[in-house]
């Protein structure tokens, strides 16, 4: 790992623990890149708002691409559903627990849900161009990536981690969006 990688994950993992320990609002930016061994220069340098400390990922290529290697001729609903749900089945344990953190201080703070919407809409840009590369017309891949995100968006703040594995949560979520 190289050493920006080592530093980024450093400052969300800090981001994280101190969120969840303090809160979202209590929590500065100078006390993450303290708590992470940076300078909050260093911390703006990786993430350029608090909000991305928590809401930016990797995920979105990886959705991408699962959804854009799908077979030729899969409706794009279909295609979204079964790429999606390959690409989250391939992620790390540790990465599914890092993303329950987040949704439960996301449910805990508000004034995140905004914030929440807008990286869903980069997600959803994101999906509607794996599509549309995949043959989808422009409205169809925007309508089917739309309708996706919205529905896997409700899902994931509506979970419960007292009651279900986050994995048979999506599952379900997929399910829904599939008809099934």
């Amino acid at each position: 790992m190289s050493r920006w990688d080592t530093t980024h994950a450093a400052l969300r993992e800090a981001a994280l623990e101190l969120f969840g320990t303090l809160g979202y609002d209590a929590t500065t930016t100078a006390q993450v890149a303290r708590r992470a061994g940076v300078t909050e220069m260093t911390l703006f340098r990786h993430f350029p708002t608090k909000e991305a400390l928590l809401l930016s990922d990797p995920y979105d290529p990886l959705l991408a691409e699962a959804v854009r290697t799908r077979p030729p001729g899969e409706a794009p609903m279909a295609a979204l559903v079964a790429g999606i749900g390959q690409a989250w089945s391939r992620l790390p344990e540790a990465d599914l627990a890092a993303l329950g953190a987040v949704l439960a201080i996301v449910r805990g703070t508000p004034g995140l849900r905004g914030a929440l919407e807008r990286n869903a809409s980069a997600t959803t840009d994101a999906l509607a161009e794996a599509l549309i590369a995949r043959g989808a017309t422009p409205v169809a891949a925007a309508v089917a990536a739309a309708a996706a995100i919205a529905g896997l968006s409700a899902a994931l703040l509506a979970w419960d981690p007292e009651e279900r594995d986050l994995s048979d949560h999506l599952s379900e979520a997929l399910d829904a969006l599939a008809g099934r």
